[in-house]
Order: C-alpha cells, then sequence, then structure tokens
C-alpha cells in the first residue's frame, strides 16, 4: 500500500535542501514534513484552508512561500525539533490557527515495542493517513541520511518476513526496512505521529 503524494518542481513533496532561507535548509525539517501533511491534506482529504491553491504539482517557489509560513510554527531551533510534543504543539497551532477543527494528533514514543510501532503505522497507512517520524540518533550509519531528521512514511510492503516502509525526505523515496529503522540502539529516541479525526 503506498499514499497518492505530489510534486514540488520535479521532486516528490518538499526539499529543504533548494531552501533559500539558511535555517530552513539547516533545521527545517519539521516545518517542512508538516507543509507535506498539511498539502496532503488539502488535496486527499478536503481541507483547502490548510493549503490554499492545493495542487498536484507546486512551484518550487510556492512551496518556500509556504515553508515561511510554517516556519514560526516549528521553527528551526537549538538541537532541532526533537520531541514529539514540540510537532504536536506547533503544528496543532497552525492547524487551530487555520480554523481546522477535527484533525488531532497522539504520539507513538520510540521506546514502544517494534512490533507494535509496526502496527500502528500500518493501521494509520490503511486509513490512507501520512505518518510523520522523527529519528534520533541510529547506530546503523547507512540511515544517516535520515538521523535527527522529521520525514514521514507513505507506504508498506512486505519481503518475506520483513516489512519495508516507505519514506519521503527532501523530494526523494527510500524503502526502509521497519525493524531496523526503529531499533536506533540508542537510549534517547523519536518516534511517529498519528492523525486522527479526518
Amino acid at each position: 500500500m503506498e499514499l497518492a503524494w505530489f510534486y514540488v518542481g520535479d521532486a516528490v513533496g518538499g526539499n529543504q535542501e533548494e531552501f533559500s532561507d539558511p535555517l530552513m535548509r539547516m533545521g527545517g525539517c519539521a516545518a517542512i514534513c508538516a507543509c507535506d501533511c498539511a498539502i496532503w491534506f488539502a488535496l486527499h482529504r478536503d481541507r483547502p484552508h490548510l493549503y490554499d491553491g492545493a495542487d498536484q504539482r507546486i512551484t518550487v517557489e510556492e512551496y518556500q512561500r509556504f515553508g515561511a509560513v510554517m516556519k514560526p510554527y516549528l521553527r528551526p531551533r537549538a538541537g532541532g525539533v526533537d520531541r514529539l510534543e514540540y510537532f504536536i504543539e506547533g503544528f496543532g497551532q497552525y492547524l487551530a490557527d487555520h480554523g481546522e477543527t477535527d484533525i488531532r494528533m497522539t504520539d507513538v514514543p520510540g521506546d514502544a515495542p517494534a512490533a507494535e510501532a509496526l502496527l500502528t503505522a500500518e493501521r494509520q497507512l490503511k486509513r490512507g493517513l501520512p505518518v510523520p517520524f522523527l529519528l534520533l540518533r541510529h547506530r546503523d550509519q547507512a540511515l544517516d541520511d535520515l538521523t535527527w531528521h522529521w520525514f514521514s512514511l507513505l507506504g508498506m510492503r512486505r519481503e518475506g518476513e520483513n516489512t519495508l516502509v516507505k519514506t519521503i525526505t527532501c523530494g526523494e523515496t527510500y524503502w526502509v526496512d521497519f525493524d531496523r529503522l526503529w531499533d536506533t540502539g540508542h537510549d534517547r529516541r523519536g518516534g511517529m505521529i498519528l492523525f486522527d479525526g479526518i
């Protein structure tokens, strides 16, 4: 199962590396994850008030303007938006300020059992909802591009005994083994955000 997404220029979703604002380029991943979700809700859940002029293909300039709107809600800061509650508070305020009263968010902390987290992510994706994901440090250096970073899960598939999830970040998608992604090898972990009411 995979969610339909949208394009920003030629890229799938937003890409912080294309921002002219150096703060967004360096640490805007939470704001960009929220931008992507807001656009997705406008396109696929009839919430045009969350992104005016939503289309399946958005220009880079339009997206950067939207990023500037989202930046105060999930502003880049020392240490980053490194807690799930910061995302819930910031994006929740954006939703409230834009007249959205139905969408609710809860978190799945990174110390939840992997099997439970996988089932939760699968339920969300089956409902057709993206899953914002925060990955802090990880012992697997092959995942360095995803560490200390917010991105979204938009798909899931089985390969033998493994379950892969489709991640999207910086305008690209990657399939990653969920158990490997979840088992960071560190005490301090990130986790996932779940949407409800939509």
